[in-house]
């Protein structure tokens, strides 16, 4: 590395000085923003068809998961410290079971019209879904893996992309 360069050069969350800051958004165009991010999480056959069945004891699954997912996309800035607070338009879970994979896939899309991304939204609102699947189930499935979250797609900003 070259001994002039900060080592945080490049990470958007520091200064000159290597102290974390919120990003100055002032000069950014206001622009409609979108994220997709999906995540899956893994578990018994049983499980799953506890699932689909919508027999499980504390009621319908996937209809709470949503709900909670929904509900963290809007309180991402509340929850990781250096995100700006945001007037999302848009909070879309969807859900998908994969029998051949033992896994529920949850996919979020978010929106809104403002001068930064959206992408810890949907990644939030990814996860959290998934944890209300793990605390739904895990009375009868206790190894339950989440994994593969990540962004598939980001667009209004400087670096749009689609996996």
């Amino acid at each position: 590395m070259n001994p002039d360069q900060h080592p945080n050069q490049g990470l958007t969350h520091f200064d000159a000085h290597g102290q974390a800051h919120m990003v100055d958004v002032g000069g950014k165009s206001t622009t409609h923003r979108m994220a997709v991010a999906e995540g899956r999480i893994v578990m018994q056959p049983a499980t799953l068809e506890i699932i689909q069945k919508g027999s499980a004891k504390k009621g319908d699954v996937l209809g709470v998961a949503r709900i909670a997912g929904i509900m963290a996309a809007k309180q991402t800035s509340n929850l990781i410290p250096l995100c700006h607070p945001l007037a999302l338009t848009r909070v879309a879970v969807e859900f998908a079971l994969l029998p051949q994979e033992s896994a529920v896939r949850c996919t979020a899309t978010v929106e809104t019209n403002g001068q930064t991304g959206v992408e810890m939204e949907a990644l939030t609102a990814v996860q959290i879904s998934l944890l209300t699947i793990y605390d739904m189930c895990k009375a009868v499935d206790k190894g339950m893996v989440m994994e593969h979250i990540f962004v598939i797609a980001k667009k209004g900003g400087a670096n749009d992309f689609t996996l």
